[in-house]
């Protein structure tokens, strides 16, 4: 007779994803140094000290406090220096201000981390009673929520070390190895007859209340892009003075062009940029070079271009003849045979607001101000990033920033009408 060993309990494998999530908090900031974790590099980022302690405040505010009996808070002060935007929870410190958070330390946010998860382990560890469904559905958001930041933490310290003149790297990685030449394929325009189609989250698994409800939506002929736009594409825009031409860029995109200076997606670095001369392994090299998590490397033509606004992004759709997708051509293009890259490189800006589906509501409680409340002047990114936590994204998956934002892992892919 054949043996098999009995399926885990739900709230087994729900207790070892909790602690591998907040374990690999831990690990992202392992590379970093305590004043590293402090810094703030503008108002949009936030410092790695802050993201663990906030992801902290959300398991022991919407979570601990609510459902587990006699629990004291680790420090009564926390709830104003940790709360991001929930309005219902209370007032907060001021975001463009949470580098000045030199107190608590990294120490005491480390133990505050420690004292919330044991009471979060000891409410998965009781089981059972009547709220135990309401429990599991907050530590499932709180994940996800913690993995939202976690990509976040990523791109706000680079963000940071950007603005370092010594261009460290986040983490160190071998020095980069002779390359051959190398072309990416031409693009291949994959054809779709329009129709009706049927967008949003579908079946039992997690989602945010934004992906929902799933409905119909009627698309038009078009054609869309097997393959992201890399970064050899993107530099014939700049050599063929793309940034110099108004003429392929919206309004209030060409405004931010003359406004900030831009020539260039956010973390190239032309050879003759004063910084390359504290890194090492640049005298074989010419052209452009990138700065990215393991420090400054070459660039590399067939990579995705990546840290570009959806100001850019639009720019170069009309330099090259195209458009950007919008969310639903995208999401339905999503399991097309040939096409490419759809996750895992970069996050692709669409042409589509980001704006409620029909018969949107949000989470009940405090957890209704996580999505609906930005609903306005954002526009949605689709896929995922090589920062997105493995098994975060989906495609379904609405991901949001305003038109001007460059320090995200931010690509395009291309689309056009038939």
């Amino acid at each position: 007779m054949k043996l098999t060993r009995p399926a885990k309990p739900a709230s087994d494998d729900l207790r070892e994803r909790f602690q591998a999530v907040r374990a690999h908090s831990l690990a992202l900031a392992a590379p970093l140094s305590a004043e590293d974790q402090c810094i703030q590099s503008m108002p949009d980022a936030s410092p790695t000290k802050w993201h663990l302690a906030h992801t902290t405040w959300f398991f022991e505010t919407l979570l601990v406090q609510p459902h587990a009996a006699g629990y004291r808070v680790f420090d009564a002060r926390f709830a104003y220096l940790f709360n991001s935007y929930y309005e219902a929870l209370g007032p907060r410190h001021p975001r463009p201000q949470r580098g000045l958070l030199t107190r608590p330390a990294l120490e005491e946010v480390h133990a505050y981390r420690q004292h919330v998860d044991e009471a979060v382990l000891a409410l998965l560890d009781r089981g059972g009673g009547a709220d135990s469904a309401a429990i599991s559905a907050v530590v499932e958001l709180g994940l996800n929520h913690e993995q939202q930041h976690q990509e976040l933490l990523l791109t706000d310290i680079l963000h940071a070390l950007s603005c370092n003149p010594l261009l460290p790297a986040y983490r160190g990685a071998p020095s980069p190895t002779l390359r051959l030449a190398t072309v990416a394929p031409a693009v291949q325009w994959l054809a779709q007859s329009g129709g009706v189609v049927q967008v949003g989250h579908a079946g039992d698994g997690f989602c945010f209340d934004n992906e929902t409800p799933r409905h119909a939506v009627l698309l038009a002929p078009h054609a869309i892009a097997d393959r992201l736009v890399n970064c050899g594409d993107y530099a014939q825009f700049i050599a063929d003075g793309g940034y110099q031409r108004p003429e392929l860029w919206l309004s209030d995109g060409w405004a931010a062009v003359q406004a900030q200076g831009w020539r260039h997606p956010a973390y190239w670095l032309a050879a003759d940029d004063p910084r390359l001369v504290h890194q090492p392994h640049q005298g074989a090299t010419a052209g452009w070079q990138v700065f990215g998590l393991h420090g400054v490397r070459p660039m590399e033509p067939e990579a995705p271009v990546a840290q570009l606004s959806f100001y850019e992004a639009a720019a170069y759709a009309e330099w090259a003849g195209a458009r950007l997708p919008t969310e639903f051509e995208w999401e339905a293009a999503h399991e097309l045979p040939g096409i490419s890259q759809m996750s895992g490189n970069v996050w692709q800006w669409t042409r589509s607001s980001y704006d409620p589906y029909p018969g949107f509501r949000p989470l009940a409680g405090a957890a209704a101000e996580y999505n609906g409340k930005f609903m306005v002047g954002q526009l949605v990114l689709r896929g995922g990033s090589v920062a997105t936590p493995v098994g975060h994204a989906r495609p379904s998956y609405r991901n949001f920033f305003p038109p001007a934002a460059r320090w995200q892992f931010s690509g395009l892919r291309l689309a056009k009408d038939l």
